[in-house]
């Protein structure tokens, strides 16, 4: 079962090589695609093998040039056919989900979370720094360990597929949470509100080809990839936020 599953998300990316079609030209046609269109994947801030062994390069090439660009292309064509005034952008989408069909509410949070997801991450990681974010992090949620911890859970409890955040809330405190499928605390549905400044990935498609049903060597080895920096940039830019 598992051979016949490794083999079946394997797929994508062999027919693209068997027609000719090299992973770098897969993205660049994915681009070139969407220029006139509302919403476009930002370009992967490293190789994807860049992550291993933690994340293998042929998940992170899956996961860029099939899931995610799905979620762009379909997030566009329901933006064309829902949004008739004005243009709203992603984040008033997201902040006004109920009012928008699942479609947009998925795809819309899938783009979302799948851009916020690769900044999250960088080869080799790096260590959480003196600054403004471990202030809070000690304040809120307890230090560094604690936040771990919570942060683990929060993945490993999420049911089904979906997400572990670390977030804002409307007080301007950090919360550790999770939201099913492609939801995010952006969304007015969500049952976590508030501004993301971290997001990990748990649904299969971002580790079944290492870990198959490992979930919890997934989420302790992700750990090894936090670019801290950038996320105290996005808890930065959170604070000085209306929330």
């Amino acid at each position: 079962m598992k051979t016949n599953r490794r083999n079946f998300i394997r797929t994508g990316v062999l027919a693209g090589t068997a027609l000719g079609i090299a992973p770098t030209q897969l993205m660049a046609s994915s681009s070139e695609d969407l220029q006139l269109a509302p919403f476009k994947q930002a370009p992967l801030p490293y190789a994807y093998g860049a992550l291993e062994p933690i994340i293998d390069a042929m998940t992170m090439e899956i996961h860029y040039t099939k899931h995610a660009a799905a979620y762009t292309k379909n997030l566009n064509d329901a933006y064309a056919a829902e949004v008739k005034n004005g243009q709203p952008s992603l984040e008033d989408i997201l902040k006004n989900s109920s009012n928008y069909s699942m479609k947009m509410r998925n795809n819309g949070g899938g783009h979302f979370n799948h851009e916020l997801f690769w900044k999250c991450m960088q080869p080799s990681g790096g260590a959480l720094q003196d600054g403004l974010l471990k202030e809070a992090i000690q304040r809120d949620l307890g230090g560094y360990d604690q936040m771990k911890n919570k942060l683990t859970e929060a993945a490993m409890t999420r049911f089904g597929s979906g997400w572990a955040w670390i977030y804002l809330d409307n007080n301007k405190r950090l919360q550790i949470g999770s939201t099913p499928n492609q939801d995010n605390p952006l969304m007015d549905a969500s049952p976590i509100k508030g501004f993301p400044i971290l997001g990990l990935d748990v649904w299969e498609h971002a580790y079944y080809l290492k870990y198959q049903n490992r979930r919890a060597d997934y989420v302790s080895n992700w750990f090894g990839l936090v670019n801290w920096k950038m996320v105290e940039q996005q808890y930065e830019t959170g604070w000085k936020r209306t929330l």
